[in-house]
């Protein structure tokens, strides 16, 4: 993909998964690049290749702080905001936190958007589409959601509210905003510590521990390779036809948990056992519901800018297994 010119992006969560392979696009492409994490999910040796990169400057911080965004903001064309409450485990486990980063993180992100006129990339997430049961997902449905006593549901409300106020800064303001929502998106660096299933079963499977698969493994899921969703990405950025609207990023090959589950065991030649495990023993604080397929409509970002994924699951896989290979060889 060509760079029409040279811009400075500003990355929030930075650090992150998806924030590190973003900034390393970035500069591979030639833009000048901030990145700001508070290192709460990120990690700085997802980064640690690119500080000293002329072109990479990277600020510990929270999006919250008003003088360190205002500052970054200041210098910057195009602002991806990446930086959110992330992982099943960490939206039930603490709620409080999910939706202050959520909502106030962004709120802040579009002030200072606003300020200097920035153009802005939203990232949100499948999870907005809640119990809707027409597949694939497209973005002009309707939603569904379940009861507020649920936790999981209040972040996919947060991540709502977040689009809301993205498109209502576009319509009122005129700022240039385009949301994007990501659908399980995975690829090396990615941590299992917030119930990320793919390094999660990796691990386990390199361990030769039991494979643990949640209720009864017949959920489905559309995996997509990092690389591929940061293609997505850069490009809805180098076109100015996407503004105020919202765009699905995602794979389009489905698999249920279970048979995932098997497919990683025969990949990693593991002894593994697979070993179905009740929601209840899991998620016992804030409840839990999950939905039982979730597959992404992408002729929206296809028309667009003519993206799509490049990787099947059994390569993403295998690009998650040597990664875990080598950290446990290092």
């Amino acid at each position: 993909m060509e760079t029409q010119h040279t811009q400075t992006y500003l990355v929030t969560g930075g650090a992150g998964f998806v924030g590190s392979h973003l900034c390393e696009l970035l500069l591979t492409e030639g833009h000048q690049v901030l990145a700001i994490d508070n290192l709460s999910t990120g990690r700085l040796e997802n980064i640690a290749a690119l500080l000293k990169h002329p072109r990479f400057h990277f600020a510990r911080a929270s999006i919250t702080d008003e003088i360190v965004m205002d500052r970054m903001a200041a210098q910057s064309d195009v602002i991806i905001h990446l930086a959110a409450a992330v992982g099943v485990r960490l939206v039930i486990e603490q709620p409080v936190h999910t939706l202050e980063t959520n909502i106030m993180g962004t709120e802040a992100v579009l002030k200072s958007a606003l300020r200097y006129r920035c153009r802005v990339l939203l990232a949100s997430t499948s999870e907005v589409y809640g119990k809707g049961s027409k597949i694939p997902f497209s973005e002009a449905d309707d939603v569904l959601l379940g009861p507020t006593a649920i936790a999981r549901w209040g972040y996919a409300a947060s991540k709502m509210v977040d689009e809301f106020l993205g498109l209502a800064y576009h319509h009122e303001y005129g700022l240039d905003v385009t949301p994007f929502r990501l659908f399980n998106t995975v690829g090396p660096r990615q941590s299992s510590r917030y119930g990320m299933v793919i390094p999660k079963f990796v691990q386990q499977a390199l361990r030769s521990e039991p494979i643990t698969v949640h209720g009864d493994g017949q959920q489905t899921r559309c995996f997509c390779d990092v690389g591929d969703v940061i293609r997505a990405i850069y490009g809805l950025a180098q076109v100015p036809d996407t503004t105020g609207q919202v765009f699905n990023i995602g794979g389009d090959e489905e698999i249920s948990i279970l048979e995932l589950a098997n497919r990683v065991k025969d990949l990693t030649d593991s002894a593994s056992e697979i070993r179905l495990i009740p929601y209840t023993d899991v998620f016992a604080v804030g409840g839990f519901e999950d939905m039982q397929r979730r597959v992404p409509s992408i002729e929206r970002i296809k028309a667009h800018i003519g993206w799509q994924p490049q990787r099947d699951l059994n390569a993403i896989l295998q690009g998650v297994i040597d990664y875990e290979v080598a950290a446990l060889n290092p």
